[in-house]
């Protein structure tokens, strides 16, 4: 390729232009700093300081002596809002809202804000009120979740099964799994209505939306259970093995309960030690124990569970072991093994929780819904030590 001459005289040419045209930035970015007031500056200077007091009273002084800085607005009721301050909040965002000249763009944020400011007030039918109205503006998808939320709060499930969809629909994420738990909340207060049938209809609901929800499964059983059907109930608590393997501890004192009724416990027993052999849980083991000692005696009880702390090692199974041990040891020896066994079990017992997999929320109790965070289904079936352990 050869070289052109006058590509020398373009060089120094686009040189120029260069530098006029950083010359024109700069000039615009010291126009708009000027026209900035300088308590904006020190309130920046104060949050970057990590000082948000500070910050705070300079632009409550900015925003009072200049009402048209509609951003600072929003940037007050934000930190009101985070300082649990909610009137303050409120009273910043209905401010905005009565402003005649108000550009609907600003209009509906300041709803939007308004209607987190009331549910962070606890003030769910405002909240719901205003969130209501921006279903169908450029803040649907962020307000229907909103609405989700206070839906499920006031457990309204038929509304917050609505509002999943709705979600769904707009483009915002599946949310079949919650779905699926709407119905089994509606399942269940009809179980407790004594009301096995709509319960039942409801729970196909639950299933249709997600064919892996074990909840589900297991409230199935609990209603043909309360039908006065037992081997049906055993059919649907079964059917958990082949959702979750690991969730079957959660139906195991329900199956055996059920394979006594009808006469058959050792069948029932011996289900629960397959699933103890493919899936460990301190509360499977519990059940099976129990089961064992009944049908066939201390010593087999006693095998039961030193086998399975060999398996799994964990202060919960050495728990079981010396409460087995204690029963078949003489006489002379029980009140020392009592005291080793007590000692255990208070330090199991800390150790006996289920822990939530997205917050870290800790409960005696398994939860389908975190008290915690909110989430569903954040629980594993097991305790957290046999977690660790498996870890």
């Amino acid at each position: 390729m050869e070289f052109e001459t006058w590509w020398l005289l373009a060089i120094p040419f686009f040189f120029g232009l260069g530098w006029l045209a950083a010359r024109v930035d700069i000039r615009h970015v010291v126009s708009e700093s000027r026209s900035l007031p300088r308590g904006y500056f020190r309130g920046l200077n104060f949050l970057l300081n990590d000082q948000p007091d500070k910050a705070l009273d300079a632009f409550i002084e900015i925003v009072t002596l200049d009402p048209e800085t509609i951003e600072l607005h929003f940037a007050l009721g934000n930190l009101f809002r985070r300082r649990g301050e909610i009137e303050r909040a409120i009273r910043v965002h209905q401010s905005l809202l009565a402003r005649p000249d108000l550009p609907q763009e600003y209009k509906l944020q300041s709803q939007y804000e308004l209607g987190q400011d009331y549910l962070k007030a606890g003030l769910l039918d405002r909240a719901e009120e205003t969130f209501n109205l921006l279903t169908d503006t450029q803040y649907g998808a962020q307000a229907r979740r909103m609405l989700l939320e206070i839906y499920q709060r006031e457990k309204e499930w038929t509304r917050a099964i609505d509002a999943a969809r709705g979600l769904q629909e707009s483009g915002a994420g599946a949310r079949q799994k919650e779905i699926a738990q709407f119905y089994c909340e509606l399942a269940q207060d009809e179980l407790v209505q004594t009301r096995p049938d709509a319960a039942l209809a409801l729970l196909d609901k639950a299933l249709a939306a997600d064919r892996s929800n074990v909840r589900a499964a297991i409230l199935a059983g609990d209603a043909h259970l309360a039908k006065g059907d037992v081997e049906t109930a055993l059919a649907s608590w079964r059917k958990v093995e082949q959702q979750s393997l690991p969730h079957a501890a959660l139906v195991a004192q329900r199956l055996m309960d059920g394979y006594r009724a009808i006469g058959r416990p050792q069948e029932g027993v011996n289900l629960l030690k397959n699933y103890l052999a493919e899936a460990p849980s301190i509360d499977l083991l519990e059940v099976v124990f129990k089961a064992v000692l009944d049908l066939d005696g201390v010593e087999a009880a006693n095998q039961l569970v030193s086998d399975e702390l060999r398996r799994t090692p964990t202060l919960l199974g050495l728990d079981k072991l010396l409460e087995a041990r204690l029963m078949e040891a003489p006489p002379e020896m029980r009140s020392e093994l009592s005291l080793v066994k007590n000692l255990v079990h208070g330090y199991a017992q800390k150790l006996a929780r289920y822990q939530c997999s997205h917050c870290g929320f800790k409960a005696r109790q398994f939860y389908w819904q975190c008290p915690g965070c909110s989430r569903w289904e954040s629980y594993p079936p097991r305790r957290t030590e046999e977690l660790n352990v498996m870890n």
